[in-house]
């Protein structure tokens, strides 16, 4: 089975420009989200600006502002805060990567919870480590990884049951290895969290889920996983011998060895931005 996330995409998206309308009637203006994005990585940076787009055609006001290995860090905190505290800003967006200076700081302890978004400030990261249960969860008064949430509900969209299922996360990031491991515990799975120094084959030969953030092309052989197993391949990596996106997995590998999985592109992806943008609108309707 192909783990396809354009259906779920379009699903989440169907109704958010009818809800942002309505938003803005009740606030006498659009819905505002306002990025910080650092010009350095031009990939990471050139995926921002689509973002913005997206969120610009669901009826939402944007605004990026660049920072880059030159910014002062004080200059970086200061507009955290001065965004954090803007009662017309509505949401707030600081993808990773950052230049090196600019993650060492504290921005997360500076970002106001109920505008992060991509569920990156500290309080954000506590409430959701402080979940037991799914229900738990959809209650937070915050947000979650747009990514992790990607992951579960396409897994749920297709119906896998996640509850009493071996799974193993590979990748630790905050941004989407642990945030993701803890909601799949949310969700009943057994979780195993794999990074650089796990023995790949010898941990993943029993599970029956396998959710990839390494960011490494081949990463993932098919014949590590039993059949019948189930892939969420997270990373959007560029082939250079091909010259087009791919995962961690060959598809083609996972469809010989039956193992079911999320295609690069048109899986997890178009989900993880269809989530982003539906925060954004919750965003907007939790102050009404």
């Amino acid at each position: 089975m192909i783990l396809e996330g354009r259906t779920l995409a379009a699903k989440i998206r169907e109704t958010l420009p009818q809800r942002a309308e309505a938003v803005r009637q009740k606030l006498g203006r659009p819905i505002k989200l306002c990025a910080i994005g650092s010009t350095d990585d031009y990939g990471a940076y050139l995926y921002l600006k689509k973002e913005t787009e997206a969120a610009q055609k669901t009826g939402v006001q944007t605004e990026i502002f660049e920072v880059n290995n030159q910014t002062p860090a004080n200059d970086f905190l200061a507009l955290v805060e001065k965004l954090s505290a803007d009662s017309s800003v509505d949401a707030i967006l600081i993808p990773r990567p950052l230049p090196a200076h600019l993650a060492a700081t504290n921005f997360a302890d500076r970002l106001a919870p109920q505008k992060d978004i991509d569920g990156m400030s500290n309080i954000n990261m506590g409430n959701l480590f402080l979940c037991k249960t799914w229900d738990e969860v959809l209650a937070l008064p915050g947000f979650a990884s747009s990514t992790a949430m990607a992951v579960v509900r396409l897994l749920l969209f297709h119906g896998v049951k996640l509850e009493g299922m071996e799974a193993a996360v590979i990748g630790r990031s905050i941004t989407v290895g642990r945030p993701l491991a803890h909601l799949l515990t949310c969700q009943n799975a057994t979780v195993k969290i794999c990074h650089t120094k796990t023995d790949l084959p010898r941990a993943l030969k029993d599970a029956d889920l396998v959710c990839s953030a390494a960011g490494t092309p081949g990463l993932l052989c098919a014949q590590w996983l039993k059949p019948g197993a189930y892939v969420a391949d997270i990373s959007t990596n560029w082939n250079e011998h091909t010259n087009r996106l791919c995962g961690d997995a060959s598809p083609e590998e996972l469809d010989a060895h039956g193992v079911s999985y999320s295609p690069v592109p048109g899986g997890v992806g178009p989900v993880t931005l269809a989530v982003l943008l539906e925060n954004i609108i919750l965003s907007g309707e939790r102050k009404l």
